[in-house]
């Protein structure tokens, strides 16, 4: 999978679980700060993206300063698709 359509899958992934389009225009939107995602949107976050992209994506390894962007997260999931 490129990064190109990690990143679409990914958009799509946070679209549906915010309700908010603003995350497929702004690549930098903050998802904690906005309160776009808490932390029953995270659970929710990595089920979608082990189930629909397959990436395992270890809890330990969520914080919000890491994920806290559209664009922080999907570069954060090349990190782990690459270590894995």
């Amino acid at each position: 999978m490129t990064q190109n359509e990690m990143m679409l899958q990914l958009v799509d992934i946070l679209e549906e679980l915010t309700g908010v389009d603003a995350v497929r225009e702004n690549p930098d939107l903050q998802l904690f700060e906005n309160d776009l995602l808490d932390s029953f949107g995270v659970v929710q976050l990595i089920v979608e993206i082990e189930s629909r992209l397959g990436i395992a994506v270890p809890v330990s390894l969520f914080d919000r300063e890491t994920w806290g962007t559209p664009a922080a997260i999907a570069a954060r999931l090349e990190e782990i698709q690459e270590e894995g």
